[in-house]
């Protein structure tokens, strides 16, 4: 037993249902052995995705497989344009292909229809 005490924890939801239409990217990622930065550049994207106008949120998953799950939800298209040609998304975009990804791929989406549940 340890006399440090327990972090708080954070609770675990996704993103909550919007109403339609909205878009979704969804990357799909492997990553490298070498993670070098990886960790604060990650971070700083979360940062930066935060102040794009119309951005409405952001799922992620890694499996223990080593298969990572990102979702970012847009309320148009010009939002996720706004995020796809930042230049420090850009920027991080080469970095990622260098060095942090064995390989991904990015699905973008047009979301019709849209729900969720939350047990009370």
């Amino acid at each position: 037993m340890s006399d440090q005490p327990e972090a708080p924890v954070t609770p675990v939801a996704p993103v909550k249902a919007f109403e339609p239409p909205y878009y979704v990217a969804v990357f799909t990622t492997v990553r490298s052995q070498d993670q070098s930065g990886y960790g604060e550049t990650s971070a700083r994207m979360e940062q930066l995705v935060r102040d794009v106008p119309g951005f409405l949120g952001m799922d992620h998953a890694q499996t223990p497989g080593g298969l990572g799950i990102t979702v970012g939800y847009f309320r148009d298209a010009d939002a996720l344009t706004e995020w796809r040609t930042n230049a420090e998304h850009r920027a991080a975009q080469r970095r990622g292909q260098a060095e942090w990804y064995q390989s991904y791929t990015l699905h973008v989406a047009r979301v019709e229809r849209s729900q969720g549940f939350t047990r009370t």
